[in-house]
């Protein structure tokens, strides 16, 4: 693999970008759109760039293969359900709340796959890292400005999405024998499948009268945060490996309450930033014991 340019770099921030402004735009779509209605075109959109991309670089896509069940369990673990839970949450809470707690997903990765998947053993790095991240979370529930009792169930969706995120990569590795792109782009048609006709009989959603900010925010999330945003994901990973990537987790929750700050005014208090810290801090310690483990496999080989 070769070293990273500062143009890879480049990439890597503009992808965290990209990411972490999908916080304040569902925040806005939540002004026009149910929760069901925003889940399905963001999955709906975001299938049209992963298509085009799989069309022109000849990969197929099998979403229909004697695989299909296991893109349609994906699809929904990894995209209907978080989608879902962080729509209807994030109307109650700031987005740059919602931005820190999605960001607990490599936190919570390490504890899952300590016991499901093999090689990927906790250890002390990994147990100081976890206790780092979720102490920051937990000392951010006490910060009754932001999470008090008329929105803490939100606050709460928002976590359990995350989850959703990583039990969705867990099962993903049931089908890593294919191609990452197929992968992507099977699970959100299955996704859309899945969200079709749960959107028209629960929110009926010709019966909106959208704003053109809420148009403009879904739109955006669908082609640019979902589509776009795994496109450039392929790339780094193509020319960087996953190790470069997932560089990607620091900045999103950084950018997420930056972003949050600009465009929608919200408050940044103290525990905010406690708490950024430390899931910062929390996701470097995750990251370092990987790494490391990493380098001392090379060094056997």
């Amino acid at each position: 693999m070769r070293q990273p340019t500062i143009t890879d770099y480049s990439l890597l921030v503009f992808l965290a970008i990209i990411w972490a402004s999908a916080f304040f735009n569902i925040k806005l779509a939540t002004d026009s759109f149910g929760p069901i209605t925003i889940a399905f075109i963001r999955v709906l959109l975001g299938s049209l760039p992963l298509i085009i991309f799989c069309f022109y670089k000849n990969i197929k896509i099998e979403v229909f293969s004697k695989d299909w069940p296991w893109f349609a369990v994906i699809g929904f673990v990894n995209l209907v359900f978080p989608f879902f839970l962080i729509a209807y949450g994030i109307k109650n809470v700031q987005s740059n709340l919602a931005a820190i707690l999605m960001s607990t997903s490599p936190l919570t990765s390490t504890l899952l796959a300590h016991f499901f998947i093999k090689n990927e053993k906790i250890n002390l790095l990994k147990v100081i890292g976890v206790s780092i991240g979720f102490s920051g979370i937990v000392y951010l529930f006490s910060d009754n400005f932001l999470i008090n009792e008329n929105n803490l169930f939100s606050a709460l969706c928002i976590l359990i999405g995350a989850l959703g995120y990583v039990v969705g990569g867990i099962l993903t590795l049931k089908i890593s024998n294919k191609k990452n792109e197929n992968v992507t782009a099977s699970i959100l048609i299955w996704a859309t499948i899945i969200l079709l006709p749960i959107c028209f009989y629960f929110e009926k959603p010709w019966n909106y009268n959208p704003s053109l900010t809420s148009v403009i925010s879904i739109t955006y999330l669908g082609i640019i945060a979902t589509g776009l945003a795994w496109v450039l994901r392929f790339k780094v990973l193509k020319d960087n490996g996953l190790v470069f990537q997932s560089q990607v987790a620091y900045l999103i929750p950084i950018f997420g309450v930056v972003l949050g700050y600009i465009f929608l005014d919200e408050l940044i208090t103290f525990k905010v930033l406690v708490a950024l810290i430390a899931i910062v801090i929390g996701i470097y310690f995750v990251k370092k014991s990987t790494s490391s483990k990493k380098i001392l496999s090379q060094k056997n080989i």
